[in-house]
């Protein structure tokens, strides 16, 4: 079974997430539980934390479909002691506002070097600020999200990620989240039927497929390589709907939630209409 989705919008609180979930025919969604452009937030309120998780069970939204996505500030590789304790306290704010939700994942991008320390250095410090911060919370899963590598960031290629993974203490908090998009622009040719088996049997041999937590399901404006990040609606960019239909019939995606992240939020019901539609979604 998949479960397809979208980043839905909360501009009338968490509580509204699964509600528009559901209003374009969602099977998983992900959020923002606080303003993803700003460092501080104000605190959930219990009424909308009940709000919220009674949204859920009315729509039949249970955890393991719900990826939160937390702010872009955040940058657990920071140099700078400032931005690194800014970036920290950012994201077990993060963790705890999913605890409070009882959500089971968090999905956030690795972190960036600046060009202020080599690529080790800044994933030795990106698992050292995950490890802190799952020891100082329970029950959520870091869900760390590949990148297309535009400029210092990191966590493009599977070695990065993999480095990360084997720094964490507590290995069944640690998860990762594919974008398709990323993948591409990184060099992973997801376009056709070879290059597509090749990304995941990498995956496997470099990571573990036990660690596949969720997926970001968007086409690339960019060509293969590009280390671009500009996303495409389903079919418009330069992977194609070969793709799409390849992921929904491949059983490695059950059970996880496939989130569209496309430009166009207006195609999302057609979108998840019809990915829903390809053999192997149900």
């Amino acid at each position: 079974m998949k479960y397809i989705g979208a980043h839905v919008a909360v501009d009338g609180g968490v509580a509204s997430a699964p509600l528009n979930a559901r209003q374009i025919g969602a099977g998983a969604f992900a959020l923002f539980t606080r303003n993803p452009s700003r460092w501080k937030s104000e605190p959930l309120l219990p009424a909308d934390i009940e709000a919220f998780k009674r949204n859920c069970a009315d729509c039949g939204y249970t955890p393991d479909r719900i990826l939160p996505h937390d702010s872009y500030l955040i940058n657990l590789g920071a140099k700078d002691p400032k931005k690194l304790f800014m970036s920290r306290a950012a994201f077990l704010d993060e963790m705890q506002r999913c605890e409070q939700l009882g959500l089971t994942m968090l999905n956030f991008h690795p972190g960036s070097h600046l060009n202020e320390m080599t690529e080790e250095e800044c994933l030795d410090r990106i698992a050292s600020s995950i490890n802190k911060t799952l020891a100082a919370t329970s029950g959520v899963k870091a869900v760390i999200e590949n990148t297309a590598g535009q400029g210092s960031n990191l966590g493009y290629s599977f070695e990065q990620l993999a480095h990360i993974v084997s720094l964490i203490d507590d290995k069944e908090r640690v998860g990762i989240c594919i974008d398709s998009c990323h993948a591409f622009a990184a060099g992973y040719d997801l376009s056709t039927p070879d290059g597509y088996e090749q990304m995941w049997h990498h995956f496997d041999q470099t990571i573990g497929l036990q660690y596949l937590s969720a997926m970001h399901l968007n086409d690339s404006k960019k060509g293969l390589g590009s280390h671009v990040d500009r996303h495409e609606s389903l079919g418009l960019g330069a992977i194609g709907k070969p793709f799409f239909e390849m992921l929904m019939a491949d059983p490695r995606l059950n059970n996880i939630p496939l989130i569209l992240e496309t430009p166009n939020p207006d195609l999302w019901p057609a979108e998840i209409a019809w990915l829903s539609s390809l053999p192997g979604a149900r």
